[in-house]
């Protein structure tokens, strides 16, 4: 067994690097690795059940993560889409495929198991591919993610039907699908009672304890006891992790959970991709390719069509609809979760799934060219010049920003967003923000902000939000991933531009500056500046000397408030301290450097200060660096925690 798994890692990493250098999803490169090292070609690997059993585990930790990102409010301000366009997407899709595969002798549960692979599309390829070529918030964009989020939904009542079409006939169909509905809605109550009064209790204690280790082992519990909840219920193990990814969704610990289940899930699922591809036996394929060939092109054909069709219903905008449709034209990763399930209860033929899942590997193939260029098929198709196609795209900070010019941008309108505009509104300076929560902008927007969803960390957003005639740039996300992105995109085209950055601490300041920032905001050091300020002034210090000391505090950077001793509990695991730290250390007797400056300590590259000097009851701030060591001296040393050992080390 640690052969395989030795074989199937290499394999893995392999096939990874080739594709990423191809620009190709690593998704099929895993597929390709099945397809090669399983038991149809060189069979490296057996096609074992524990095999099988493991990769299961790659769609809950997949489904948990879809969990998390579901949000009611998003899905709300998307309704239109999401539930208009996106059901009858897959409710036609189903239906129309259903009609077709009884022309053809199909039997009722085969039709229902290829309607729906036919309807879903792949999230993963399209949200990447999206994302990468900065369409993700244009009209077509988020009419794709919507239909892709009411896709991902009916997944679940799909995966809890499967089960019940074993044997089944018309007759049957409905007391099986009330059955599963049946039962899904006590494994949700369930589980939404115990998250309700469980759960969320749980991950407040385990968080308090500040333990990485025990938070993520926590998550691990949670996600797969779960699962082990709606397994028990005879449904799938997917519906017991999406369930617990929507109930810690909402919570202040769904960005820590992403970060550390992330990994579990992109090992797992690669696994599961794997399995999928040991399942594809090229020799069925040599004599049946002409079906599969027809099943791929009916597949990319038939739902272009159907999409685009529905989409001069809902957008009344042929280019909207059209690239819309070729987004979403390829078959889906849940198609190959919904065959698997189906094979290993046998409600499809060997042969049938063989054609069916050579089909959507081959769509996914070609669906990143297909989504990368659609704007010039579409240009193509309607006879329309590559610009009029453009112009379908981000049309809500077009009409926000196309008479604005000496505004100010705001990234992030969220508390400190929303207090920099009221204050840019009372002296009449006009802004833009951009966000991606869709209540906010849409409560904002009623009342009259000028608000848009867009993601400000792609440059072509700004461009859009009229960077080029911007007066200043306000970076107030509380990310320094997301700050940093943004700062150094925009410092590449607009070089005095200038840019305010917010920060949690001291820990982001540097970096923030070193990569163009015009000022740094430190939330925790200015909360220190403003509470040392009016103690000074409640103690009669006159306020000009109080007025200079925070002058010069903000002048030279925080300097003075960098300087704290690091305690067991100062920051918890969502928090990263400085790297540079304040530790005093005693001069011992015996100590080499008694009698030396304490100039000779500071190595002229290193970043080190002697912040203070403690000699008896006399405390010296900024010590003169000629001043001569004594024993049992205390210098308060400020700098990294390997200058700080190195200093240590000299006394």
């Amino acid at each position: 067994m640690f052969n395989q798994i030795l074989i199937l890692l290499l394999s893995a990493v392999f096939v990874s690097v080739v594709f990423h250098r191809l620009h190709l999803p690593a998704i099929v490169g895993y597929i390709t690795v099945g397809i090669v090292t399983g038991p149809h070609l060189l069979a490296w690997v057996p096609d074992t059940e524990l095999t099988h059993d493991v990769a299961e585990f790659g769609v809950v930790f997949l489904l948990f993560m879809i969990g998390l990102e579901f949000s009611l409010s998003r899905l709300i301000s998307m309704r239109r889409v999401v539930f208009g366009f996106g059901g009858l997407q897959v409710l036609l899709s189903m239906l129309i495929t259903i009609l077709v595969g009884a022309w053809f002798g199909m039997t009722l549960a085969e039709l229902i198991v290829v309607g729906s692979i036919v309807a879903l599309s792949s999230t993963a390829i399209v949200s990447k591919q999206l994302t990468e070529q900065f369409e993700i918030n244009a009209h077509h964009g988020q009419n794709a993610i919507g239909i892709l989020l009411f896709q991902d939904l009916a997944v679940i009542p799909i995966l809890i039907l499967i089960p019940s079409l074993v044997n089944i006939d018309l007759a049957s169909l409905t007391i099986s699908i009330s059955w599963a509905v049946v039962k899904g809605s006590i494994a949700i109550a369930t589980i939404l009672l115990l998250g309700r009064w469980l759960l969320r209790p749980l991950f407040y204690f385990i968080a308090k304890t500040r333990s990485l280790e025990l938070f993520t082992l926590t998550a691990l519990l949670i996600t797969l006891g779960c699962a082990w909840l709606t397994d028990y219920f005879g449904l799938s193990l997917a519906l017991g992790a999406f369930l617990a990814g929507i109930m810690l969704g909402e919570t202040e610990f769904r960005h820590q959970l992403e970060v550390d289940l992330r990994p579990f899930r992109d090992i797992l699922l690669g696994l599961f991709f794997i399995s999928v591809g040991m399942q594809l036996n090229l020799s069925i394929l040599m004599y049946a390719w002409p079906w599969m060939l027809m099943l791929l092109v009916a597949l990319l054909v038939f739902k272009t069509v159907l999409i685009g069709g529905l989409g001069l219903i809902f957008t009344r905008d042929p280019v909207v609809s059209a690239r819309t449709a070729l987004v979403l034209g390829q078959g889906g990763e849940f198609g190959f979760v919904i065959l698997s399930l189906a094979l290993s209860y046998q409600l499809l033929p060997t042969d049938y799934g063989q054609v069916i899942l050579a089909a959507i590997l081959m769509s996914m193939l070609i669906a990143p060219f297909i989504i990368e260029h659609n704007k010039r098929i579409v240009s193509f198709l309607l006879g329309l010049k590559q610009s009029k196609v453009e112009s379908s795209e981000l049309p809500n900070i077009h009409d926000a920003a196309h008479d604005l010019s000496d505004h100010v941008i705001i990234c992030g309108f969220g508390r400190v967003g929303q207090n920099i505009a009221r204050l840019l509104e009372h002296v009449s300076i006009a802004f833009i923000a951009l966000d991606l929560d869709p209540e906010r902008i849409k409560h904002a927007s009623l009342a009259g902000d000028n608000v848009v969803y867009a993601d400000a960390t792609h440059y072509q957003i700004l461009k859009a939000a009229r960077i080029d005639q911007a007066k200043a740039l306000v970076v107030s996300f509380a990310g320094q991933q997301t700050s940093l992105k943004i700062l150094q995109q925009v410092r590449v085209h607009h070089k005095k531009l200038p840019i305010i950055v917010r920060s949690y601490d001291e820990s982001d300041t540097d970096l923030f500056y070193d990569n163009g920032a015009t000022e740094v905001i430190p939330e925790s050091l200015e909360a220190s500046l403003m509470l040392a300020s009016h103690i000074l002034l409640l103690l009669k210090i006159p306020p000009k000397t109080v007025n200079q000391l925070i002058k010069r505090s903000r002048d030279q950077r925080y300097d003075l408030m960098r300087m704290v001793f690091p305690g067991e509990e100062e920051f918890s695991f969502e928090e990263l301290p400085s790297s540079e730290i304040l530790q005093a250390v005693e001069v011992p007797v015996e100590s080499k450097m008694i009698g030396a400056a304490i100039g000779e300590l500071i190595d002229e590259n290193a970043r080190l200060r002697i912040a203070a000097l403690r000699r008896g009851k006399q405390r010296l701030i900024d010590p003169d660096l000629s001043t001569r060591i004594q024993a049992h001296d205390i210098l308060c040393l400020y700098g990294s925690a390997d200058e700080i050992d190195r200093v240590e080390s000299l006394l």
